[in-house]
């Protein structure tokens, strides 16, 4: 069987025309039969794809035919099938959210650290180890020793860096996510509060998996991938978790076998996020997909559920209106 190519890829560079890059990018994208999601903004791109090792091939050849993105960052992965349903390209005004503005990480970031120096790194009891992913992320699995910054979406970490981290105190700060991009703006937006000695592991978790051996490996649990595997283990291979086709979230068979959980509508993580109105269209689309599955037919699922991360990003969103609101009413008094 032809192995699929998981393909993680971004960088940080001036596009200026990013929005006229959507349409031939999307139309490359569709022609070459590559599914995944990419995301274009005035910082750059991101995302990761999914495709036969000869489309995927062509398809970054065509991005490094720009000379802006020839230096492109990818990571690769394999599959027995295609982990993605649809071929997205969209229009972001950041590739990863941290919600500061001038933060540019092509001006100012840490220091790289090849994973196969990154055990010695951290090993250090001199540094700080912070892990930047999202909590239900690292609950599948992190470093040694590492913090958890207990964060729910990636634009609170500039207030958990403020309480938690200080320059005076913690003079050496190494950091690490999926595949190096949210440590690109974590590391550069220290370096903007004063952090001297800031370090981030050199092309992501998926990176040292794939370079450091298992029997060496400072690793614990396995890593949550953005896709239809979940997770992969430290052979990169497709992990243990399965998700909650509600609120997109990792879920163990122990969670499954909690009053909690029912197929395709919630889970103990998410059983009380959702409305009885959302639940019931949560049912009808689990019956349409297996109904689907009966049939031997595909099923793409609807765009009607939203991840739990995505709202509380709206709610933050709302939150941050409502203070600017009530600031400009104080100005004006």
């Amino acid at each position: 069987m032809m192995k699929t190519v998981v393909c993680a890829l971004y960088k940080f560079v001036s596009l200026t025309d990013y929005q006229s890059l959507r349409a031939p990018l999307s139309e490359q994208m569709q022609r070459l039969h590559i599914r995944g999601t990419l995301l274009l903004a005035h910082e750059g791109i991101n995302g990761t794809i999914a495709g036969s090792r000869d489309n995927i091939d062509q398809l970054l050849v065509w991005l490094r035919n720009d000379p802006r993105l020839k230096d492109l960052t990818t990571k690769e992965s394999h599959t027995d099938q295609q982990p993605f349903k649809r071929t997205k390209v969209k229009l972001k005004k950041e590739i990863v959210t941290m919600g500061v503005e001038n933060i540019d990480p092509t001006l100012s970031s840490g220091t790289y650290v090849k994973p196969d120096q990154w055990n010695q790194l951290i090993s250090d009891p001199e540094v700080v180890v912070v892990d930047t992913r999202n909590d239900y992320e690292v609950r599948v699995g992190t470093f040694k020793h590492a913090s958890n910054p207990k964060t729910a979406t990636f634009r609170e970490f500039p207030d958990y860096a403020d309480k938690h981290l200080d320059p005076e105190k913690h003079k050496k700060v190494a950091m690490f996510c999926t595949g190096g991009i949210r440590c690109e703006k974590s590391t550069a937006y220290l370096k903007q509060q004063g952090f001297e000695e800031v370090y981030h592991l050199q092309g992501g978790i998926l990176k040292y998996l794939e370079e450091v051996p298992e029997t060496e490996s400072l690793w614990e649990g396995e890593c949550f991938v953005f896709d239809d595997r979940v997770t992969v283990n430290h052979q990169l291979q497709q992990g243990h978790y399965d998700q909650c086709h509600a609120c997109r979230l990792p879920i163990t068979d122990e969670d499954k076998a909690s009053p909690l959980y029912e197929q395709g509508v919630s889970c103990p993580h998410c059983f009380d996020q959702f409305s009885s109105q959302q639940k019931q269209r949560f049912k009808e689309r689990e019956k349409q997909i297996q109904l689907a599955k009966s049939r031997g037919e595909a099923h793409l699922g609807g765009e009607v559920v939203e991840t739990v991360e995505a709202r509380r990003q709206q709610k933050e969103q709302e939150r941050e209106r409502q203070r600017s609101r009530s600031q400009a009413g104080q100005t004006k008094n």
